[in-house]
């Protein structure tokens, strides 16, 4: 298992989202035990080859399965989601982040925003702008960028 999550990780780094969605199923199906790190980098993989349906297809099958989500995994869905102005899906995995109890960060309202500005909801992008002020979750120079470019247009 530790040899397959690593292939994955290094198809992650090359965003070959096929070949580690490939060898998420040799994994599953040879009854290895696939656990965070390897639905991370996959999910990761597919992020960086702008497949959201199938990050999002990925979280789904770690709820189903009851691998743990953390904000790494979260935060690549985003990215995943908001790279093609899917703001909606954006918004939504930030609820429901919070909802799984996990904390979302900096990048988490970063990616958020993005999505936001990206889809032509800069309102959207302000209130979660706000929301991030409000709950003591830092910003960076990319938040103010975020929030800045969503209200150009």
């Amino acid at each position: 298992a530790i040899i397959c999550s690593a292939a994955i990780s290094a198809c992650e780094k090359g965003a070959e989202w096929a070949c580690a969605l490939h060898l998420l199923s040799v994994m599953a199906t040879s009854k290895m035990r696939v656990d965070t790190i390897a639905y991370s980098a996959a999910i990761g993989a597919c992020e960086k080859g702008l497949k959201w349906e199938w990050a999002l297809q990925l979280l789904s099958a770690m709820m189903q399965s009851e691998v743990a989500r953390d904000t790494i995994v979260f935060n690549s869905v985003i990215s995943a989601c908001g790279s093609l102005g899917k703001w909606e899906k954006g918004l939504q995995l930030h609820t429901l982040m919070v909802q799984s109890e996990v904390q979302p960060n900096t990048f988490t309202f970063n990616a958020a925003m993005s999505a936001c500005e990206k889809g032509g909801q800069w309102e959207k992008a302000l209130q979660l702008f706000s929301v991030m002020e409000h709950g003591k979750v830092g910003s960076d120079t990319i938040t103010f960028n975020s929030a800045i470019s969503a209200c150009e247009k």
